[in-house]
This record gives structure tokens, sequence and C-alpha cells, in this order.
């Protein structure tokens, strides 16, 4: 599972509407059959259209600055093995989503008028896409682009003597594109993976906007606190304050899990991940630990995601594997945030 919370911004300018970021989600119905079109929904209902997201999420910003986000987007991305569990991937996402909002509120050390917030106290609207692009952050585009600079330059040598204003055997340039396509370390049905190439398999997501403010659109609730749960003193009173991601994130695991019936492998749980960067003593030994058959599934989630794999080795051996390990954690940390698997 993968979840990203977000505010909307352009370089260090919040958006101040929701239309274009609406708009672009709105990018995979076009085309589609009106049976075949995904719709926005919400703990109340299953079709609001665009226009209606648009205009709750915009009239909900009292007292908001301009240097402050309107708005949050969550996108949650749950893994292959995820999606296998699940027997209609639209109907059993918008459960999810549902459940996990839930989750999102519990997550707030937050009171209003003196009572915890609910799932009521919260504006959001969510959507479920199938499909995804390789983007130029994704390692297989990164890792084929010595490939594709040296490709475009010979198309553009060809495109010169074709003008006439070079000369070279044309022949000759084509082959060595055609051996390039085929040395790119990374390929999706026997083609060079680009960025903008769409991805295989199932690609199943989702995508939710929140609202800053509360439903009432006179309280502040911000996802991207930097206090975790804590009291503050303001006019004589103690006020609560903090979103706790850690917490959000560790429910929403197990929300997924109680709601499919999904045994999560150890290499998928938040904390594994979390402790592979902040820790990675303690994830090495966790992950040595596991039984067997946990261990070689752990060994082949860790290498879909392009981390760095230690394999079986003698106890005696251990600490230098570790040694190599560390070296490799800095730069696998990209990978990791690239992945499908990882929070």
């Amino acid at each position: 599972m993968y979840i990203t919370i977000t505010p909307q911004k352009l370089g260090g300018t919040y958006s101040q509407g929701s239309a274009d970021f609406v708009g672009y989600l709105e990018k995979e119905n076009q085309g589609l059959e009106q049976q075949d079109v995904e719709h926005f929904f919400n703990l109340y209902g299953d079709e609001i259209s665009a226009e209606e997201v648009v205009k709750e999420i915009d009239g909900n910003t009292a007292k908001l600055k301009k240097k402050e986000p309107k708005f949050y987007s969550i996108t949650v991305s749950p893994s292959k093995y995820e999606l296998r569990k699940l027997k209609n991937n639209s109907q059993d996402l918008k459960t999810y989503t549902r459940e996990l909002m839930k989750d999102y509120v519990a997550s707030f050390n937050r009171e209003i008028n003196g009572r915890p917030i609910t799932i009521d106290d919260i504006k959001y609207y969510a959507k479920i896409e199938h499909q995804r692009t390789f983007k130029g952050t994704d390692i297989q585009v990164k890792e084929n682009q010595p490939f594709a600079t040296e490709i475009l330059q010979l198309k553009t040598e060809i495109r010169n003597i074709q003008d006439g204003r070079a000369k070279g055997n044309i022949k000759k340039m084509n082959r060595e594109i055609a051996k390039l396509e085929r040395q790119a370390p990374h390929q999706q049905n026997g083609k060079r993976i680009v960025q903008g190439m769409s991805k295989d398999g199932n690609q199943s997501h989702i995508h939710i906007i929140v609202s800053r403010k509360d439903a009432s659109n006179s309280v502040s609730l911000s996802p991207g606190s930097k206090h975790k749960a804590s009291e503050v003193e303001m006019h004589g009173k103690k006020v609560k304050r903090g979103f706790d991601r850690d917490a959000f994130f560790v429910k929403a695991e197990k929300t997924f899990d109680k709601t499919f019936g999904y045994k999560r492998n150890f290499a998928e749980t938040y904390k594994a991940r979390k402790d592979f960067v902040k820790n990675p003593n303690l994830y090495f030994a966790a992950l040595m630990k596991l039984p067997a058959n946990e261990k070689v599934l752990a060994f082949k989630m860790i290498t879909k995601t392009g981390l760095p794999v230690i394999p079986s080795i003698p106890l005696s051996q251990a600490q230098i594997a570790l040694r190599v390990f560390k070296r490799l954690r800095r730069g696998a940390e990209i990978a990791i945030k690239s992945s499908s698997i990882g929070i």
C-alpha cells in the first residue's frame, strides 16, 4: 500500500481552486460509455459530478489565506498482491475508501466544540482510477534514459541526412537504433519503457480530495500539521492539535486487511519500510527471522520495488552483508517512494 498526502501547489503557490485538479481526475472518463464512467463519491453518494466537487471544495475555504492550502490530495495505491484480494475493483475500493476516511479522522488530535471530530465533520470526494503511466521519476524510465538519449541523437542525425544537411549511412543508423531499443534494461511487451507509456496489469488506485476546512467551514483540519498529538494553551484554555501520520498509515493497513481478509507480509508493512530507512539494523534482523515461506515472499516483494536484496546467508557473514545493506540503503530510499507498495 502506497499512500501520499499532499497539499495541491505549483512551485511555492497553493492552488486557489480545485477545478484543474478535478479536471485532471476526469481524464480517464474521456471517450467512455456512460456505464463505464467512474464518478466521484463520498460517504453519502456514489454519482457526484465534477461540477459539484469543485463547488463544494472551493466554497469551503473561509478565512484561509493565499499561502495556506485549500485542500489536500490523498492518493492510495494498493499493491498487486492487495488488488488480487478484491472481487470487484471499483466497488471494493469504494468500500475501503469510506472506511479509510474514518481512519483519517481518527488520526487527528482535535476537537470541535469540546468533542472529538467524526467522519461527518470532514468534506471529501474520492474517485477510482484504473490506469497509470510511467513517469520521469520512475526507476525504469531513469535507467532507460541513456539509451533514449542515444536513440534521439541517432534519429536527429538521420533527419539531417534526409534533409541534405549531413551525410551518413541511414540503414546502419537504423540498425543501431534497433539494437539500443533491445538493450534498454526495462522493457514492457517487447518495447522499451518510456515516460508516458501505460503500465501493464491491474493499476487500480484511489484519489481523494479533502477540504482543509471542516464541513461547517469553521475549523481548520490540516493533515500536514507538524504536531503529531499534543496540547497547547491558547487564551487560557488547553487546545488539542496535530495529525498522526504514522497512526493513519498503520490503521490504513489494518483496515484493508480486516475488510478483505488479507494476510500482510512483513515487507508490505509500514513499520518495516520505515525501519528500512530509519533503522536498517532492526529491519535486517526482522527480515532474517521470518519463517522460510514468508521470507521468500518478502524478498520477492522487495525485488519488485527495485530495492537491494540481501540473499539468505550464513550467520558468520551477517555483519558483512549488513554493511553492504547500509551502503545501499540511502540510494534505495528513492525506490521506496516510487514503488507501489511503499508508504
